[in-house]
């Protein structure tokens, strides 16, 4: 989820900038506590609520025009971003599509989150993916199942300083508001989610031992249920992290949250309560691979 305030841990100091070479410092997002109805996520889970943007007959008519036009450009043939064979050609912007890549992906584990990334650009990304997946579960907001988590993902000279200030992060007074028991524990009747899911990567520093990977997500929290007041809504967020090799895997050393980019909202029906409840259970989140 979300969290309102940077911090910075690794040493456990608290806010500041961003720490100099040879530092141990780590840069995550606290939670908010100014108002019940924000939610946010330490590392790159749902922040708050894109409002709806009103839709007119201009707006409307504009959207059929264009997928009548792209529906004819699809059917044309001989031409376009196409060989000979009618076979795509690689994107010109030189964005790398999600697709194949014939190398294996990861077998390893370290508890539930993959473990045992290549040390080359593919790895980092796909590292940094599995992690923000992790890192904006629903698993953060118990005691247990966070430290867990991140000592998994995260380079162990930052992982204890981080999870000092996460657990003030993680305060009764914060589960409450997102309406969760004090423990972290969800109200019966109840089910929360949280969910991340990344959209798109990029690697935007590589350099031996260090890598920078943005990673393009979209995300879902809330409570779903008959009694909740705090409806599961979807957010757009961009995660930047800092990993370094260490141990033969992918770590992250610092890592920060910023919000979109978000498309318009679509003109899908809301589900109610039940139904998202149901959806949650019924159907496991995934493991990203690339």
């Amino acid at each position: 989820m979300s969290f309102g305030d940077e911090y910075e841990g690794g040493s456990g100091r608290g806010r500041g900038g961003r720490g100099g070479a040879g530092r141990t410092r780590t840069r995550t997002r606290l939670p908010e506590h100014e108002a019940a109805d924000e939610y946010g996520d330490g590392f790159g889970g749902p922040g708050r609520r894109p409002p709806r943007t009103s839709r007119s007959l201009v707006t409307v008519v504009g959207v059929v025009v264009l997928l009548i036009a792209a529906i004819a450009f699809a059917n044309r043939s001989g031409d376009g971003d196409t060989d000979g064979g009618g076979t795509a050609k690689a994107p010109r912007d030189g964005a790398a599509p999600t697709a194949a890549t014939g190398t294996k992906p990861v077998t390893g584990k370290n508890g539930t989150i993959p473990a045992g990334f290549a040390q080359d650009d593919q790895g980092a990304q796909s590292a940094a993916a599995n992690y923000a997946v992790a890192l904006g579960s629903a698993g953060m907001f118990q005691r247990e199942t966070r430290q867990a988590i991140v000592r998994s993902v995260h380079d162990p000279a930052v992982a204890e300083g981080l999870l000092v200030d996460l657990d003030k992060a993680y305060s009764p007074a914060f589960l409450k508001n997102v309406g969760l028991n004090e423990d972290g524990s969800t109200p019966p009747g109840l089910t929360f989610v949280s969910r991340t899911m990344p959209v798109g990567t990029q690697l935007t520093e590589m350099n031996g031992g260090t890598a920078t990977v943005e990673v393009w997500c979209t995300g879902l929290v809330g409570m779903a249920g008959e009694a909740s007041t705090k409806p599961v809504t979807q957010t757009w967020f961009t995660i930047t992290q800092k990993l370094r090799w260490v141990g033969g895997d992918w770590k992250i050393q610092s890592s920060s949250q910023r919000e979109g980019p978000t498309p318009v909202n679509g003109d899908n029906r809301a589900s109610t309560a039940d139904e998202i409840a149901e959806a949650v259970a019924g159907y496991g989140g995934f493991t990203y691979a690339r």
